[in-house]
């Protein structure tokens, strides 16, 4: 009895709380929902929200030939299958899918339009630094996204809001902006992001933006688009230009470059990719290469192996924070099973996307000089080690040569070709297929473990690196000036002496033949004529630095550098097979000693 006399009081007081408090607990928000009005109002939930935006952002996949293919349908790579782009009559619209989806920008503009208001009003928790920082990378993700559309379509919607379910107001928001009024906005936003966004990456690991992210995607943005009206200047292809589709729209009837004209648009861009990426030229130097291929250190307890070369090691590292040149990268975890291929392509025929013969002869000599120039001291094609003997460091970093160890710290399983074998080009798979012989190292790793098992590989990725800024700029000052100025000189020496080459550019310049550099360069051409031999040899530079980077398509469309094969056609070639190489397949006797 003295327990029912005890729990009676407290059960009494309980029901009468629960009376009073009841309407106040049924009106609470399910603890398992996130609901509008409880999201997006402290700091923790703006950096997911973000982060979740980052897969639109360039990295290796997880299946294919992985970063270090990604320049193949061009003169720079080739694959074991063609492509529909260069077949009259074969390169079709999809039936589904495409460029048209607005789901990633409309994530962006739903959190600008919510946070803003949020933060202004000061309704958000946290850091404001870090609150400012997760606004300023929606800011960059949303002009990426308006980037990938303005390369693939052109002119197109710009849309800063969140739009309703009505036909009428979807109608009106579906008016395509001339493509260099989505430029001027994809800067706009850049511009943003650059004020909101933190200096140095809040992880502290450069795993997230940055501001010098924002300013060298603004650079690229600038450079594609005032190359792109330069030389498509009276085409369709333009605003304003003979047959725009535009110009059939009544809102477009009357359209006028803010400007004032093409010339004054060009002018604009080319001025604001100088700038920006100066901003980070300036603030970031290069990574050293002291010309070393790799070493072997003694095993530690984690069995690590280390490529004692800085701008080797930068891309086939799995920590890329300490390079200072890395602006953004992505870490892969090997415990969490999050991995890629790379790894174990690079140390095969990096599945089978292979090095034309254009892009291998396009670098030089270290002596500065085009392989074809008298007393240029080039030891031939016949064979491997010959093209790379005296070269262009960048060649005789990354071309692979038979012989050369692939591994230098072993893993329990086997892996497929430890030492660099002779070019496997009868090969069907495409996971062994050598398709012209010249396969690349750019992303080798030679720890084993990395190529146990398929999406086995951790090493980081990276996401944007400074010596883009560098080329942005030698590139822009020429192409608006006509001229290199003291800044451009100062960082192509920079790049040049950093690959080994003689930084005497002028002496590059004058022995350059452009008929013979046309056989195997597409970036000779704009429009289908020649450019002059100063624009081209930095050209060259871009392509021999960025090779197998994934920049090639682009620079070749901005530039306006296919024309040439409507009439000419281009039959891609790779390494020298007719000659000594022939016997040495014939007697299976090619054999080199383990090199570098």
């Amino acid at each position: 009895m003295k327990i029912y006399k005890i729990l009676f009081p407290i059960c009494a007081l309980a029901s009468l709380i629960l009376t009073s408090c009841e309407k106040e607990f049924l009106d609470r928000q399910p603890l398992s929902n996130i609901t509008p009005e409880n999201y997006l109002v402290e700091e923790s939930q703006l950096g997911a929200f973000a982060i979740g935006q980052y897969g639109i952002l360039p990295t290796h996949p997880q299946s294919g030939f992985g970063t270090f293919g990604n320049d193949v349908n061009t003169d720079n790579m080739a694959y074991m299958s063609y492509t529909e782009r260069y077949i009259p009559g074969q390169w079709k619209v999809p039936a589904t899918g495409g460029d048209w989806s607005f789901t990633s920008i409309y994530q962006c503009n739903y959190f600008l339009e919510t946070v803003l208001p949020r933060f202004n009003a000061g309704k958000i928790v946290g850091n404001p630094a870090t609150i400012k920082h997760y606004i300023g990378e929606m800011y960059f993700l949303r002009a990426y996204n308006y980037f990938v559309k303005l390369q693939n379509l052109g002119d197109f919607p710009i849309v800063k809001n969140t739009l309703t379910d009505d036909k009428a107001i979807l109608t009106a928001a579906s008016k395509r902006a001339p493509r260099n009024e989505v430029a001027r906005f994809i800067i706009s936003d850049l511009d943003s992001a650059n004020y909101y966004m933190l200096a140095s990456s809040p992880d502290g690991n450069k795993n997230r933006l940055s501001k010098a992210c924002a300013q060298i995607l603004k650079s690229r943005v600038a450079l594609y688009e005032g190359t792109w009206l330069k030389y498509f200047k009276n085409t369709a292809f333009v605003p304003k230009g003979p047959g725009w589709p535009g110009e059939q729209k009544d809102y477009n009837k009357s359209y006028a470059f803010p400007a004032g004209s093409i010339d004054g648009e060009i002018d604009y861009f080319l001025t604001q990719a100088m700038a920006s990426a100066k901003a980070v030229a300036d603030a970031v130097p290069l990574v050293a290469n002291n010309m070393t291929a790799q070493s072997q250190t003694t095993v530690d307890a984690f069995a690590t192996a280390t490529m004692n070369n800085p701008y080797f090691a930068m891309f086939g590292s799995v920590d890329l924070k300490s390079y200072p040149e890395v602006l953004l990268w992505r870490k892969y975890d090997k415990g969490l099973n999050i991995g890629h291929n790379v790894v174990l392509y690079a140390g095969g025929g990096n599945y089978a996307s292979g090095l034309t013969r254009g892009m291998v002869d396009g670098f030089l000599m270290k002596n500065g000089l085009p392989i074809y120039a008298p007393n240029s001291g080039y030891a031939g094609d016949d064979d491997i080690p010959s093209v790379r003997k005296d070269r262009d460091g960048r060649l005789w970093l990354f071309l692979k040569e038979p012989g050369q160890k692939n591994v230098l710290v072993t893993a329990a399983a086997p892996i497929p070709f430890p030492v660099e074998p002779t070019p496997r080009i009868l090969e069907v798979s495409f996971e062994n297929n050598y398709s012209t012989g010249y396969s690349i190292r750019k992303g080798i790793n030679y720890d084993a473990n990395h190529v146990q098992t398929y999406y086995g590989g951790f090493t980081g990725s990276i996401v944007f690196r400074a010596v883009e800024a560098y080329l942005n700029y030698l590139e822009a000052v020429v192409e608006k000036t006509g001229n290199l100025d003291g800044t451009a000189i100062t960082y192509w020496q920079q790049i040049r002496t950093r690959a080994g080459v003689d930084p005497d550019y002028m002496k590059t310049i004058n022995a350059t033949d452009l008929s013979k550099e046309a056989q195997n360069d597409w970036g000779v051409y704009s429009g289908g004529a020649m450019v002059n031999k100063t624009l081209y040899n930095i050209r060259r530079e871009r392509r021999t630095e960025l090779m197998a980077e994934g920049f090639r398509y682009m620079d070749l469309r901005r530039w306006r550098a296919m024309d040439q094969m409507i009439t000419t056609p281009y039959h891609v070639e790779g390494f020298k097979l007719w000659g000594p190489m022939k016997s040495l397949y014939a007697a299976n006797t090619l054999t080199y000693g383990v090199g570098d």
